[in-house]
């Protein structure tokens, strides 16, 4: 597909609907709308980002990073689609080039709204004590066989590589009982912009950076294909991301690099002078006013605000420098060539931001508060799914599991004779990995005893 052709992956369908709308205008705020709406959308403000959530000191949780991210992804797609408007006029009719110009932001904020739906329970361990828990239960006899053997080679992967993109999509398409068909009936262009890793689980590849995870599980692959044959992603001989893939991952990218410091200068786990610098030096080597942000520096007194004006400046100037690379970058992102990340690539110029994620990996990600909340999550998450995998798979289960699977609400499709073990354990994960960290923790405390739960 020729670089300039950028009207080709541009779509007015909505996904499950049989008709498709004349105009493509004004439609993605009104994704943004049902996302905002969405139960799963606001459970978000209970699960974690990095730090523990309780306490009285402000940080980041999943629902205010997907908030902030959607304010940098409106930006970097108002700044792309006038870039492209521009350089690519004559290849555009007007009704592309009025997209670029004013619809391209509603498309980039909606899909960065809903990148982190689909996320479990205590942030990315959560993920991670998925995939564990049936790693290391592979042997359990359930019945007469052991678990692993309830399931395909594709089946096992899906659930051994637990993955929140893949749930995000999931979410966002699938039509659960009772439901309405089409999941949230959003628009083609914004579920494509969140396919980050547009491949299944058996085709991990840890050697292509767009193929290191995957982003659907086996039982949503009519959707992804139906999703992908709208813009024809399939035609270079393998799936490709779609180029607005780049941008939401872009606005993600420079939300964590920059507000996570903030968050653990804000809980004293780093101090101010480390975290000032670090900032001082990204406007350095990106900037044009660095003196000018030093005089206005000086004259703030409180650490926090100085901070947070800092961060401000950054993260404007990556919104700058993101665009820039897109656009320079326009060729091989259409033909998915592309292996790189605009954040990557803006690193080369900006020494800081290398440092600025080492530091972040030594000091931040592996804090003790981050690491306690990791462990709580395995154990929670594993009981918990203990509990209910082993009940739901089970052909003669016990009083107690029959009872325990009477918590799992209806609308995940799971008790049915004719439904397979893949079907019933994935119904399982939906109902768990919706939990925020809150009710996880309640549910775990009461299954064990720990909390006896009172009359009400």
């Amino acid at each position: 597909m020729p670089a300039q052709d950028w009207g080709k992956w541009i779509s007015s369908k909505r996904f499950g609907y049989q008709s498709s709308s004349k105009s493509v205008r004004s439609e993605y705020i009104r994704d943004y709308d049902r996302i905002i709406f969405m139960s799963a959308f606001r459970r978000l403000q209970n699960k974690t980002q990095v730090f523990p959530l309780p306490g009285n000191v402000f940080v980041h949780n999943r629902l205010t990073h997907s908030l902030e991210v959607a304010s940098v992804g409106r930006s970097i797609g108002t700044n792309v689609g006038v870039a492209i408007a521009e350089k690519y006029r004559d290849s555009l009719n007007q009704e592309q080039i009025e997209f670029y110009k004013y619809e391209l932001s509603g498309v980039i904020s909606s899909a960065c709204l809903a990148h982190d739906v689909g996320n479990p329970a205590f942030g990315h361990s959560g993920e991670k004590a998925i995939s564990h828990f049936f790693e290391s239960h592979a042997n359990q006899i359930i019945g007469d066989r052991e678990l692993r053997l309830f399931f395909t080679d594709h089946e096992w992967q899906d659930i051994t590589h637990y993955e929140g993109n893949a749930n995000a999509f999931r979410l966002l398409t699938r039509q659960f009982k009772g439901k309405l068909s089409g999941g949230q009936n959003l628009m083609m262009l914004t579920l494509v912009s969140i396919l980050k890793y547009p491949c299944a689980s058996v085709e991990i590849n840890k050697n292509v950076p767009h193929n290191k995870k995957f982003g659907y599980f086996l039982s949503d692959k009519a959707a992804f294909s139906e999703v992908i044959a709208a813009f024809d992603m399939g035609s270079q001989g393998f799936t490709c991301r779609h180029p607005f893939v780049y941008l939401v991952e872009a606005a993600d990218d420079i939300c964590y690099r920059i507000i996570d410091l903030e968050d653990a200068h804000r809980i004293h786990i780093l101090s101010y002078e480390l975290v000032s610098g670090l900032f001082l030096d990204v406007i350095k080597e990106l900037g044009t006013d660095y003196d000018r942000t030093v005089e206005v520096m000086q004259k703030i007194q409180d650490e926090n605000e100085g901070v947070s004006f800092l961060r401000a400046k950054c993260i404007n100037l990556l919104i700058q420098q993101a665009t820039t690379m897109f656009i320079a970058n326009a060729e091989t992102i259409v033909q998915g060539t592309y292996l790189s990340t605009l954040v990557d690539d803006v690193e080369k110029l900006c020494p800081a931001l290398v440092k600025i994620n080492d530091i972040s990996i030594k000091k931040v990600y592996n804090h003790h508060s981050v690491i306690e909340v990791e462990l709580a999550g395995y154990n929670v998450m594993s009981e918990l799914l203990s509990v209910f995998v082993f009940a739901i798979l089970s052909s003669n289960p016990s009083t107690l599991q029959k009872k325990s699977l009477q918590l799992i609400p209806e609308q995940y499709n799971c008790f049915k004779d004719d439904v397979s073990s893949y079907e019933k354990v994935m119904g399982v994960l939906d109902f768990v990995s919706g939990m925020t960290d809150g009710y996880a923790t309640e549910l775990y405390r009461k299954i064990k005893g720990i909390d006896i739960p009172s009359h009400k």
